[in-house]
């Protein structure tokens, strides 16, 4: 159990962090996401663990045993956005950390052109210009679940200076030549 003044331990790290190819993965997975450190990608990485571990009991019990208990596990991902409605447990299993990076809420202001780069959608989120059905969120790390996905937007700043310096620097001509 533990003691309640101090909370558990959201993530593991990995058993060899100094392995070149898992720094490589890590520090892509840092920029393109804009995490703040390898924490937030280990949370991520544990939270895969546990949804794949959870749908390999479930396909190791009996199928009629399973039935109920597997309707609801796939519905639990389906209202997180990680699968579609059709999916089975297999398709589970192939889910990988950039999808459950996907729905975090900071890479999805980012992804709908309300911020110029995850970092500056992590900035937006932190001060409170991020609305979600409504209501200010602060925390960039929060999976935002399909229902509410359409009801991202912002408070108080104009996005079509946003979407233009965007466009103009993903346009050939807003592009400086060295």
């Amino acid at each position: 159990m533990g003691d309640p003044k101090k909370p558990s331990k959201q993530y593991v790290t990995p058993r060899n962090p100094w392995r070149a190819d898992m720094l490589v993965s890590d520090l892509h997975y840092l920029g393109t996401y804009g995490l703040r450190n390898k924490r937030e990608l280990w949370r991520a990485q544990t939270e895969l663990s546990r949804i794949r571990k959870q749908a390999r009991q479930l396909l190791a019990k009996p199928l009629e045993t399973r039935t109920e208990d597997e309707k609801k596990f796939l519905l639990f991902l389906v209202r997180r956005g990680l699968i579609a409605a059709e999916s089975s447990l297999d398709d589970v299993l192939t889910l990988g950390v950039e999808d459950l990076l996907e729905r975090r809420l900071q890479t999805m202001v980012w992804r709908k052109g309300l911020a110029q780069t995850p970092y500056h959608a992590r900035q937006l989120v932190n001060h409170s210009h991020i609305l979600v059905k409504g209501r200010a969120v602060t925390i960039p790390s929060l999976i935002v679940r399909k229902e509410e996905e359409s009801t991202i937007e912002t408070r108080g700043i104009d996005t079509t200076k946003i979407t233009t310096n965007i466009t103009a620097n993903n346009s050939p001509e807003g592009q400086k030549n060295d």
